[in-house]
């Protein structure tokens, strides 16, 4: 059964959706517990990390589909971590204020560069590892995962800083709230016009490999980039389209804590 594109496809589709819903909710009820509970989350989940890179030594050994799967999901669970870790505040950057009204041009990027640059080297650490450990490997689906996330996560972070038309903040951490001032709403800028095209060209690419793929290993690796890259050409446009696609995780997650008038917090 898993030999097919189509189920490659939508495993991939299920995955993109299941993996960003519980770092959400991990989020999320860190948020409605003490400090301290971030830091345990992310603690908490090295071993997924470390199970991560294992899984992708392991298969970038051979092409099969099992080593296909492997080197897919293992990014997943790589890239899920430095996430993880990013939305719960442990690692951004050293800048953790607002931007200050007013802030423009060359002085506000270096001051958003601030705010994510611990992160931004993270990501790019990840790159190093994932490409160093499936260089000339056999299987390399691990490696392009890695790199439709890395430049999808680069071009949207750079969109909400340009500016873009929807922007949407209901999911932002606590631990993060400062990043909002950096947001900006407006028209869309060279830069969505460049990460959309990149992201179509790509998905195109993965769509003409899969149709001329021969074996079915390679079908089921190019269904997985094709989806994927589709998912995050698709997440740009979202920025654009007024559509609710927040409620693709939304009644999964728990409320969280509202403040009254007189400063206690009660639950939604």
């Amino acid at each position: 059964m898993f030999t097919s594109p189509w189920i490659a496809a939508l495993s991939a589709l299920f995955s993109w959706w299941f993996f960003t819903g519980i770092i959400l909710l991990m989020v999320r009820r860190a948020d409605r517990r003490d400090p301290t509970a971030h830091s345990a989350s992310v603690t908490f989940t090295v071993p997924l990390f470390a199970l991560g890179i294992a899984g992708l030594v392991v298969s970038g050994s051979a092409l099969s589909v099992v080593n296909v799967y492997i080197a897919f999901f293992s990014v997943l669970l790589v890239w899920g971590w430095i996430e993880l870790a990013f939305l719960s505040g442990i690692i951004m950057g050293p800048e953790r204020h607002p931007c200050p009204p007013g802030l423009t041009g060359w002085a506000r990027f270096v001051r958003a560069w601030h705010t994510l640059s611990h992160h931004e080297l993270l990501l790019l650490c990840g790159l190093l590892i994932v490409t160093l450990t499936t260089a000339h490997a056999p299987n390399t689906v691990g490696f392009w995962t890695y790199l439709i996330l890395f430049v999808a996560r680069i071009s949207a972070k750079l969109n909400l800083f340009f500016g873009v038309p929807r922007i949407n903040m209901e999911f932002v951490p606590a631990p993060l709230e400062h990043l909002k001032s950096y947001f900006r709403q407006g028209n869309i800028t060279l830069a969505f016009v460049a990460g959309v095209t990149f992201l179509s060209f790509a998905t195109t690419c993965f769509a003409e490999r899969l149709f001329t793929a021969e074996t079915t290993e390679t079908q089921v690796g190019f269904a997985l980039l094709l989806a994927l890259s589709a998912l995050a050409t698709i997440e740009h446009w979202l920025m654009v389209i007024p559509l609710p696609d927040a409620k693709l995780w939304r009644w999964m997650l728990p409320a969280l804590p509202t403040t009254s008038k007189t400063g206690q917090s009660h639950e939604l």
